[in-house]
Order: structure tokens, then C-alpha cells, then sequence
């Protein structure tokens, strides 16, 4: 473990912004860590695949990238499965292993960036799977003291694209492996939710499988969102909205074919990037940044922007839409 200082922090976040660590390192286990919380040099900020945040000024920090990695199971069972996975572990990587393998529950969450242990901390989800359906518990470091918890998947207490670790335990544990429950057999498809039913049916596909679903997904997020190695990005910038039916009905006074999904508590939740489109931001440039043309949802880093100017852009975008609509929208990503 070397502590190395003053580098920059472009080639380790997906937006591909310049900003520097006054101090980074890097480690491959649980022991490796611990030696580098020693060190005492504080604040410390945690790294997985930098794909969800954004860096907005140098960090004078102890900036540390997760490396642990490993996939085992844990224990079998008749029509399940358990499988430990350590924090580094590339996430779209992992539902690959899986699908391979033929365990399902993960196949909706297909081409999500970033590692394992990030996907706890903001509830990972898509095409109507979350994190919080899958996961079992996870290990966890203590920043301050350098112990391991473990915390169940009720402790974590998730909520949409939100769990404990955003909240009051935010910033002060390293999620270093995360076991999840998937099944053997008996799986439970979720094709209904956004163009999966009808990107299998153009693949000819009647009797869909994990991996038929798995291979939808990637279409579909292929087809709308940038690879990060040819146009910065994190993938969605904004959360989608939860909102009463009394605020989308109003909604639907202007825009009859306002999109919405039903939640179960009563309310609605709307497509942020509909209401981003139809403020005008689709495909709009600014500077060097941006919304992506084939999604509104996706912020860009046209080559030589900086995090001050995505978040003037973001913020921009926020606006129009709370008065347009009159709907707040809160990032996904952390503002650093």
C-alpha cells in the first residue's frame, strides 16, 4: 500500500472531469485498508467505479479506491443461492458471471456502471428491480475505527436510490463485500416494465429466459445511453420524481400523455427525463456539457468541461422543470 499525492482523479470517474487528490491509494483487502486508515489523514473518500459522482473541485482528501475483489458462493439451497461478492467487483461484470450461471434476480440490472459495494449505498435499480430485492447483507469497514459490521438488509434501510448510507451513516464505512440471495430455479421474470417486452418480442423471443432478458436490457441501455469511454457521463443524473396524483392530474391538464407509474403508498412516479425533454434540454449543449441527445436523463462531458459546469447546467435544468411543473428534481449523483 503506497499513499501518493497530488493525482489526478480523471481516469478514475466516468465523467472524465479533471480534479486532483492531495492524497490516493488503492486496496485489495480488508487488511489493506485498515493500513491505509492509519495513515490518520482525514477526510477520507471512498471510490468504486467513480460513476456516481461528481467531481466539482480538487479533493484535500485521502481518496481511496475499493480493488476488492472475488465471487463465491456462500451456501445452496434446492431454488436458491448465496454469493459473496467483495466491494471492487465491476457490478455489470458480476450479472454476467450470474446470468452465465443461470442465477436470476439480477438480469434487469444489466449495464448499470460502477462496483458492488457502491450499489448498496444509493439502492441500484432498473426495469423494475432493486438492489434491495437481492441483497442479503453486506460487510462494512468503520472509516473512524477500522472495524467490520455487517449489516442486514433491513439495517440498511432502503428507500429509492437511498439507503442508510446516504443518510446518517453517510461517508463513514467502506462496503467491502455484499452477499446476495439469487434463484436456481423458479425464476422471477420482470419483463413489463419500460421496452423490455418489446425488445424481446423484436428479438423473436416468446419464452424469455434470464439471459434473453439480461441481453433486452443491454439493448435498450445501449441504445440510449453514451459509452462513458467515448462521451463522459454517469449514466442518470437525476432521480425519477415521486409525486401525488393531484400534481400529475394537473400535469395531464397540458399533457394528456404524461407518463407514470403507480406506486404502491398512492402516489405517481414520473420520468425525469420526460420532464426534462419537454422543458426543451434534450440534445441542448452548454459550453462543453450538455443532455444527451437519445436521453434527456444523461448529463455529458462534451471534452473539457469541469464539474462546476455540469452542476450550473444541472441546476439550470432543476429549475426550469420546478417551474415548469412544479416538481423539484433531486441528483442521483454525489455533488463533490
Amino acid at each position: 500500500m503506497t499513499i501518493q499525492n497530488n493525482i489526478s482523479l480523471r481516469p478514475f470517474n466516468t465523467f472524465g472531469l479533471e480534479a486532483r487528490a492531495s492524497h490516493f491509494a488503492s486496496f485489495d483487502s480488508v487488511a489493506a485498508l485498515r493500513q491505509c486508515l492509519r495513515t490518520g489523514i482525514k477526510p477520507v473518500l471512498l471510490l468504486g467505479g467513480g460513476s456516481n459522482m461528481l467531481l466539482t473541485q480538487d479533493q484535500q482528501a485521502l481518496v481511496l479506491k475499493n480493488d476488492i475483489k472475488g465471487i463465491r458462493i456462500v451456501r445452496t439451497f434446492d431454488h436458491k443461492v448465496w454469493i459473496e461478492v467483495g466491494g471492487g467487483e465491476n457490478w455489470h461484470q458480476f450479472v454476467l458471471w450470474a446470468v452465465q450461471q443461470g442465477f436470476g434476480g439480477v438480469e434487469n440490472m444489466s449495464l448499470i456502471p460502477g462496483t458492488v459495494g457502491a450499489a448498496p449505498i444509493q439502492n441500484i435499480g432498473a426495469y423494475g428491480v432493486e438492489l434491495k430485492d437481492v441483497m442479503l447483507r453486506l460487510t462494512a469497514v468503520s472509516l473512524e475505527t477500522g472495524k467490520t459490521k455487517s449489516f442486514s438488509r433491513k439495517t440498511c434501510r432502503f428507500g429509492y436510490r437511498d439507503s442508510l448510507f446516504k443518510q446518517t451513516e453517510k461517508g463513514k464505512w467502506c462496503i467491502t463485500s455484499v452477499v446476495f440471495s439469487l434463484t436456481k430455479t423458479r425464476h422471477k421474470l420482470n419483463t413489463s416494465y419500460g421496452d423490455i417486452q418489446k425488445t424481446l418480442e423484436a428479438n423473436g423471443v416468446t419464452q424469455p429466459t434470464i439471459a434473453d432478458i439480461s441481453k433486452a436490457v443491454i439493448q435498450i441501455r445501449s441504445s440510449k445511453l453514451p459509452d462513458p469511454a467515448n462521451l463522459g457521463n454517469c449514466g442518470s443524473f437525476f432521480k425519477n420524481p415521486e409525486t401525488t396524483t393531484a400534481i400529475l392530474q394537473k400535469i395531464q391538464q397540458t399533457h394528456p400523455q404524461a407518463p407514470f407509474y403507480p406506486l404502491t403508498d398512492g402516489r405517481v412516479k414520473i420520468p425525469a427525463g420526460w420532464l426534462i425533454e419537454q422543458c426543451g434540454w434534450k440534445g441542448k449543449r452548454v459550453g462543453n456539457t450538455g443532455c444527451y441527445e437519445k436521453q434527456a436523463l444523461v448529463l455529458v462531458n462534451y471534452g473539457g468541461a469541469t464539474g462546476q459546469e455540469v452542476k450550473q447546467l444541472a441546476y439550470a435544468i432543476i429549475d426550469s422543470v420546478k417551474e415548469k411543473f412544479g416538481i423539484a428534481l433531486e441528483p442521483e449523483v454525489n455533488l463533490l
